[in-house]
Parts: C-alpha cells; structure tokens; sequence
C-alpha cells in the first residue's frame, strides 16, 4: 500500500518522486521505457546546472536521487487504473501484478506520430529521428529532410539551420501552419532550406542506416532523395488512456487538464510532464520536472487532508 504510485518513469516521474520521497511518503514508480524521451535524447545542453549531460545519464541520477529518499521502482506497463469503492486507487501491470495507492501521478508523457511506412521502425534512430532539438546537433554539415509542416518543425528546422548545410523541408499540404515569427526566421536561413509543397515520404530507404527517402512527387527529375537524417516533426498523441479510465478531464487535443498544484478533475490523481495541458506546445525536459514536483507537492497535501479517505490506509506520513 503506498501513499502515492506514479505512472512514468521520465523526468516528470523521477522529479515528482524525489519530491514525494522527500516529503516522506511511501512511493512506487511504475515505467515500461525508462527516462522516456530524455533516455534516447543523446546530449542535452539545455538542462541547468548540467550542461551537456547525456540524456539517459541525466535519468539516472534522477533515479539515484529518488532511490535515496527511499523510493521504490518497478518495470512494468500500467494497462488499466481504477479508484476503489473504499477510496483507494487500484493499478494493474501488463503481467497481472497490482498495486494499492492512495494517490496517483501520471507522467507516461506523449508518443510521437510516426508516418507509419514498412522501414520506418527499423532505421530509427539510425538516420530517422523524432526529435530536432535532441539529434539535430548529430548533422553537422550534412543534408537532412524535416516532414511536417506545423510550428514544431519549423521550430525544429531554426535550430537545425546551426548545423545542416541543406535542409529539405516535406510538407503535405500547400502551406505552412507555423507561428508569422517563427516563419521569419526560417526564412533568414535562405537557401538552405527548400520547401517541398503537397509531397509525402513515401518510402525510406536503407538497410543498417538511412541511404535516401521516396517522394510523392520528383524533385529535380527524380523522386528519390538522398539525405542523411530524416526527422519525422508530425506531432504527437498523449498517452492518455489511465486517464480516461480514471474520469480525468481532457482538453481537446487529449491533453490532461490540470489545476495550479496538477491536480486532474478526479481527486486524488495528478498529472505531470509532457501529457498534461500545461506550457502549450513547450514540451522540454525542464517543465516535466518542474510540473513533477508541483504534482508531487500537490498529491502530498491533499494525502494530508483526506488520508483517512481511504479505508485500507493508516493515513499518516512519518515525522
């Protein structure tokens, strides 16, 4: 029986659990895919006080940090979340294994939209990225292709202009759907970036590394593309599925709506990280912990006031 469970073993989760810990109560963090994004993010320049600091590293002493405080973890996938009729939450692993808490903290954060072609999966991370602000840095000098067509990519391809000496950018419609600023400063990098208007990848192709993509139409007589890096910027879905279970109110694109303190519209259960509806389309390591704590700090005094809610549970958090 715990005082709180969280689901997500990200940045969200880990900070959220060393808060927790630290507030001295009985926590379990439950993850299928350790650090989340963070773990296969390489370098990460951007996170104060530890610059360029590998991502999975950087999980790691989050972990080692929570694990001090006392806090427990487990591998698993949470498929189904439920509040008992004696107020307590009930989670259940993939496995069939279940836990008891009196609070929940969700924090599985969001998937990234693949576009859903035969190599795709095989050649990620291997010249097909999801992710400019993490791999970007890792095309110096080289030629890369962006699919997208929305804020994120034209974000994405600004930074990726520091370094790529061609940037293709694939987008499906016959417009760019991107912030006027944003657009303006794609623009000063000139002619390294090419527009490609109402084309689609359709095939990528390579057998250990990305070798070149197929497009929906010829571009200087030819519908292959040879490029070095394909970066996939087609959005993202969060995984929201334990808050649909759990009642939790969602905003129109699926996000989890949250109070001040990320309190979700079911008492008791919190969200944190890049699946609540928190900072827009800023989704950086830095908010999902910052978002992590005040969580944490959120479900530790509502555990205060309402402890004895849950009949199974003693309803005390030590001194």
């Amino acid at each position: 029986m715990y005082d709180l469970i969280i689901v997500g073993n990200g940045a969200a989760g880990l900070a959220g659990a060393l808060y927790a810990g630290r507030y001295r109560m009985k926590v379990l963090v439950i993850g299928a895919e350790f650090g989340g994004y963070n773990s296969i993010a390489g370098i990460i320049e951007n996170y104060p006080g530890a610059p360029e600091i590998d991502g999975f590293d950087l999980m790691m002493q989050m972990k080692g940090q929570a694990a001090k405080v006392g806090v427990e973890f487990k591998d698993g996938s949470v498929v189904s979340a439920k509040k008992l009729e004696d107020g307590c939450f009930e989670v259940t692993l993939e496995k069939g294994d279940t836990f008891t808490g009196h609070t929940l903290l969700l924090g599985q954060g969001t998937k990234r939209r693949k576009l859903g072609l035969p190599n795709e999966d095989n050649l990620s991370q291997k010249g097909v990225h999801y992710c400019i602000t993490c791999d970007g840095p890792l095309y110096k000098d080289k030629v890369i292709a962006v699919a997208g067509g929305g804020d994120a990519s034209v974000k994405g391809i600004n930074l990726a202009g520091q370094y790529a000496s061609k940037i293709y950018f694939i987008i499906r419609g016959d417009r760019i759907k991107a912030e006027p600023i944003n657009q303006d400063q794609m623009k000063k990098l000139g002619d390294k970036v090419e527009v490609l208007f109402g084309t689609n990848v359709t095939e990528i192709i390579g057998d250990k590394s990305l070798e070149k993509i197929k497009l929906s139409k010829p571009i200087n007589g030819s519908d292959e593309l040879v490029v070095d890096g394909l970066f996939i910027e087609v959005g993202a879905d969060p995984n929201n599925s334990l808050a649909k279970q759990l009642g939790c109110g969602l905003n129109a694109h699926g996000y989890i709506t949250v109070g001040e303190m990320m309190e979700t519209t079911t008492p008791g259960v919190y969200a944190a990280g890049d699946i609540a509806d928190m900072f827009g389309h800023f989704k950086q390591s830095i908010t999902a912990a910052a978002t992590g704590s005040v969580a944490a700090t959120g479900a530790y005094e509502y555990f205060k006031l309402t402890g004895d809610a849950c009949t199974r549970h003693p309803g005390k958090i030590a001194s």
